[in-house]
């Protein structure tokens, strides 16, 4: 890819050093992690070719598609809407960092006990290797945690980030909450109009709208079949696809995540597993796992467990409600698309309890074993929700493990030693109630 490619790269004005350096880190860590893994479906195949392709074909992609005049979206939160992008005949890429890059730059602005998803997507920028970012024509930001807020104003007083837009979010699940998420959607919608010199109208945000609600029905169809028993697909396959979402063209991604789960449909009538049949089943909960941060999926699938779902913007939290698809005006659909997203449960909001009640109804629908309550170090809002998280579960007799960790590999055996202690705490558990 680095010959076919650097002529593009250069053009983009990437670090082309450094960014050799980390495609060659991300090349041999998907290698270990994900192509040594056993009995996957053959649909996978897919997924591996666009990770192989994520800083290549997918941005000659970008590329294309502005010299046919589209506008090129990058967005790290799963708030800003897709469907009023495509509206538009936008593209949305994700810029969300799971790496620790030019760690030390990123500190000359951030703390250091700043979480590691900002000083990423910091780092990304100031050493200047991300192809996305050097592709977007805007990058939205959004005011959800207090150090996110922070960080862009950072990135636009030292113009290390340009064309950031930055959209306001409430706090708080009420009617002011909601009016407030309603109007920052019709100034977004303004903004892409201003941008584009393209009009939305019904016909064509009803086209967005159903393009994104078909990706997210994918999704949950997938979801739902991690139920079965021996698990069809491992939790880091079923990551994967959730990242590639963030990155892939909308309708091809959806019709490759059908197609693995036609197969993983035959394989749960065959018996098929990739784990032999009761393996300790874990619920992944808490903060988003952007590429290539696969640590704890990794450990987790590596210590006699499997992970059967993910309570997380990169998981069940982003894609299990649709869009109403009934609005026939544009106030309907805004009004529909603003009442879709104001119900994701974020840790953002206070109080949360939607939140809680989702993480057990997937335990009961998983048939999950556990939950790992997985949080970045500094990422106060889910750190803080995770106390309570775990108070309530294991008052219902849900075993909760709580991990606080960063993007490094330096504890990687630290973890593998509390999730194995936790799996034998499992089994015990299952033991003891079945004596």
């Amino acid at each position: 890819m680095e010959s076919k490619y650097r002529p593009m790269w250069e053009k983009l004005a990437l670090n082309l050093e450094a960014h050799d350096g980390l495609l060659n880190v991300l090349g041999n860590v998907y290698q270990d992690i994900y192509l040594g893994q056993k009995n996957r479906p053959e649909g996978m195949k897919y997924f591996d070719f666009v990770m192989s392709e994520v800083h290549g074909l997918r941005i000659q992609e970008l590329l294309d598609a502005q010299q046919q005049g589209r506008k090129i979206i990058g967005s790290f939160c799963v708030f800003v809407p897709e469907e009023l992008v495509l509206a538009v005949d936008g593209v949305m890429v994700g810029l969300c960092a799971g790496a620790d890059v030019a760690t030390e730059k990123a500190e000359e602005f951030l703390p250091r006990n700043t979480c590691a998803l900002i000083k990423g997507f910091f780092g990304f920028a100031l050493a200047d290797v991300c192809p996305y970012l050097a592709t977007v024509d805007l990058v939205v930001g959004e005011n959800t945690c207090d150090g996110k807020k922070k960080a862009y104003e950072i990135c636009r007083r030292e113009n290390i980030i340009e064309n950031l837009y930055i959209m306001d979010m409430p706090q708080m699940k009420s009617e002011a909450g909601l009016a407030l998420f309603r109007s920052e959607y019709v100034k977004f919608a303004k903004e892409l109009e201003k941008l584009t010199g393209k009009t939305i109208t019904p016909a064509s945000l009803q086209r967005g709208i159903q393009v994104v609600n078909n990706k997210r029905q994918a999704l949950q169809r997938l979801a739902a079949l991690r139920s079965a028993d021996p698990a069809p697909i491992s939790g880091l396959d079923a990551l994967l696809i959730n990242q590639v979402s963030f990155y892939d063209d909308p309708i091809r991604f959806t019709s490759a995540v059908n197609q693995v789960c036609d197969e993983i449909e035959n394989r749960i009538q065959a018996g098929i597993g990739v784990f032999p049949k009761d393996r300790r089943r874990i619920i992944l909960s808490g903060c988003p796992m952007a590429v290539p941060n696969w640590k704890v999926p990794m450990v987790v699938e590596s210590s006699s467990a499997v992970i059967v779902g993910e309570e997380s913007c990169v998981g069940e939290r982003g894609f299990r409600s649709q869009v109403d698809e009934s609005g026939r005006t544009l106030d309907q659909m805004l009004e529909h698309i603003t009442q879709r997203y104001f119900q994701i449960d974020c840790a953002v909001f206070t109080p949360n309890p939607s939140r809680l009640e989702h993480i057990k109804s997937m335990t009961a629908r998983t048939k999950a074993d556990g939950v790992i309550h997985y949080n970045i170090q500094f990422c106060s809002p889910y750190q803080i929700e995770s106390g309570w998280v775990e108070k309530e579960l294991e008052s219902v007799k849900i075993p909760v493990l709580r991990i606080d960790t960063d993007y490094s590999m330096d504890d990687v055996e630290q973890i593998r030693t509390r999730v194995e202690a936790f799996i034998e705490r499992i089994s015990d558990r299952e033991l003891s109630s079945s004596t």
